[in-house]
């Protein structure tokens, strides 16, 4: 199983100055890929602490003056500039920025820090991939590339709009929250795209534990009274990928009758909240939170430092400027229930501009994706579509 979140799950010609490496620009032609009629300008930005990373620059071929700005921030892991999804599966962020452009937008793209080129390919210095305070080092990058674009004379500084997916929804929760903190221009807007709206403690629990049972109740328990029959997790078994039916089935059956060990009070039933639940909370080690068994120590680390922030459902009540929030029903990343419950307490702390939208069918990187598969791919078109609109209406 996935025990982090995923992907999570992911430029002008600009002055050189304090955190902004000598303008290394390479200006790529449109092509039929989605780039038409949009420049693309390849430049360097310091980062800082050793690290001078890579990213694009993109705007319409016809604007002139300053631009309003999408600058976009990844999710979890080593992304880089297109977060590039694994398996060829494409990447979240292209179809996305071709949108802005369309738009009349510039956008910035980077790679994460230890990310030295698409792909992702990663750098060998441990210190870069695994800097101390981990998610903080990616916040203060994130501050550090908003500096860098509000220099540019592509850029209207007032106009910078952020677009995060993930950890990149919490980033740009942050960022907006507290500009003045981070140095930075105040947001024009936020897109929040599998919004972490939970504390990560919660979240964690969900992907590693919690999206099980409910899975038996949804997909097993026929019935709906909450207990499995020997039959009922048999056929539940029934076209799950292999590695899931092997956990299902060595906690609820053993041969054609149900698991005895499991089945504690001997009914010839298993409870699923009960029964079922005590044996994944221990195969899972959810309760050995944050040293979860089977997490690396940086990730640890990671997840720990993650929870001394304000999650976006805190943050974002603090921002009074226009947000999106995006979210697939199919997510089990970061569940649909985080999403609507931050644009609640936007409402309620008088944000006036504030819009969320559950997509049925759509998963964690806002594409079509089974029910408890959460299988990656690009945004969807409606997704697209809608930030395009979305944008459009902010410009």
């Amino acid at each position: 199983m996935r025990k982090l979140l995923i992907v999570l799950t992911c430029t002008a010609l600009l002055t050189a100055g304090a955190g902004v490496a000598n303008a290394d620009v390479s200006s790529q032609p449109a092509s039929s890929s989605g780039w038409d009629d949009i420049t693309r300008e390849q430049v360097r930005i310091d980062l800082g602490h050793g690290w001078v990373t890579k990213a694009e620059l993109t705007y319409p071929n016809a604007a002139q003056g300053r631009l309003p700005l999408v600058v976009f921030l990844h999710g979890s892991g080593r992304n880089d500039m297109n977060q590039t999804l694994p398996g060829g599966k494409g990447s979240t962020f292209v179809g996305i920025a071709q949108a802005a452009g369309r738009a009349g937008y510039a956008t910035l793209r980077f790679n994460k820090r230890g990310v030295s080129d698409i792909g992702p390919i990663t750098t060998t210095d441990t210190a870069q991939l695994e800097p101390k305070r981990p998610y903080d080092r990616t916040q203060q990058d994130a501050a550090t590339v908003l500096r860098f674009a509000a220099k540019s004379p592509r850029v209207n500084p007032s106009k910078i709009f952020l677009i995060g997916h993930s950890e990149g929804t919490n980033v740009a929760a942050n960022l907006a929250a507290d500009p003045h903190n981070f140095g930075i221009p105040k947001p024009a807007g936020v897109v929040a795209m599998a919004v972490l709206g939970k504390p990560v403690k919660q979240l964690l629990t969900f992907q590693i534990y919690g999206r099980l049972p409910l899975q038996l109740h949804d997909e097993f328990d026929i019935d709906g009274d909450g207990r499995l029959t020997a039959t009922e997790a048999t056929d539940g078994l029934v076209g799950q990928p292999q590695p899931v039916a092997d956990l299902f089935r060595s906690v609820l059956l053993d041969g054609k009758i149900v698991k005895a060990s499991t089945d504690r009070n001997h009914d010839g039933q298993i409870a699923i909240d009960t029964e079922a639940g005590a044996v994944l909370r221990t195969i899972t080690g959810i309760d050995a939170y944050p040293a979860i068994p089977g997490l690396d120590p940086f990730l640890v680390r990671y997840i720990q430092d993650l929870a001394r922030f304000p999650d976006a459902g805190k943050a974002l009540p603090r921002f009074s400027g226009p947000t999106l929030l995006l979210n697939g029903e199919n997510d089990l990343e970061t569940p649909a229930r985080a999403a609507l419950t931050a644009d609640a307490a936007m409402a309620a702390a008088g944000n006036k501009d504030h819009k969320v939208i559950i997509y049925p069918g759509i998963g964690h990187t806002m594409n079509m994706s089974p029910k408890f598969a959460d299988e990656l791919g690009e945004p969807d078109p409606r997704v697209i579509a809608e930030v395009q609109g979305w944008l459009e209406a902010h410009r």
